[in-house]
């Protein structure tokens, strides 16, 4: 048995590797730490490979995005650092923002979906290209510091993870479930963290 392990280690070393890199990669999120951004890269460089193997096209190229916000966010949490703890202040995603994300993410869920019928052989066009489009949408609220970037996270990740079973990406789909309950966890810790930051202003 444990050769068997040892084997599929062997064999899956890319994607048991991202898997390691994707949880530090959240639990810097969740802690805010600016290593959440070099971290990340190098987490999606990995699945780059992975993803393309596995024919999930369109994660694929999610994975290429996610490099290039990584720097994005990278950068602007440096730049944008503010206060005592030297942070991007977390703040709450506005109304009209929220109805200009939701068209950007049924835009982008269409284009995906009509590139992956049209042009892959993708078995899950409709399912990929919904986590995909939220997906972008979720990491560009993360490097601008929006809390509910997070609650978005929980429905992608619970929902990839089922994905990733069918594909059989074990150490992937372990990893998605861990997502969603660390996810759930950064929420409330962004929360509490942005009532903290409220009542230390309104006493300032």
């Amino acid at each position: 048995m444990l050769n068997n392990f040892l084997e599929w280690l062997l064999g899956n070393k890319i994607e048991v590797l991202g898997a390691i890199l994707g949880i530090l990669y959240i639990i810097f999120s969740i802690k805010q730490n600016v290593l959440t951004w070099p971290t990340g890269l190098l987490t999606s460089v990995l699945y780059v490979v992975v993803f393309f193997q596995s024919k999930f096209y369109a994660d694929m190229g999610l994975q290429v995005y996610y490099v290039m916000i990584s720097i994005y966010g990278w950068y602007y949490w440096l730049k944008g650092a503010t206060g005592d703890d030297n942070n991007v202040p977390v703040k709450k995603t506005p109304n009209r923002l929220w109805l200009k994300l939701s068209v950007a993410a049924i835009i982008i869920y269409f284009v995906i979906l009509f590139i992956l019928i049209k042009f892959t052989d993708s078995d899950v066009p409709f399912m990929d290209s919904l986590t995909t489009a939220l997906s972008i949408v979720a990491t560009w609220m993360l490097a601008r510091k929006y809390m509910e970037h997070w609650l978005i996270w929980v429905f992608v990740d619970l929902f990839s993870s089922g994905l990733y079973v069918y594909k059989n990406l074990w150490a992937t789909a372990v990893l998605f479930v861990v997502y969603t309950v660390m996810a759930t966890v950064g929420y409330y810790q962004w929360k509490k963290d942005l009532n903290h930051h409220q009542k230390v202003n309104q006493f300032a």
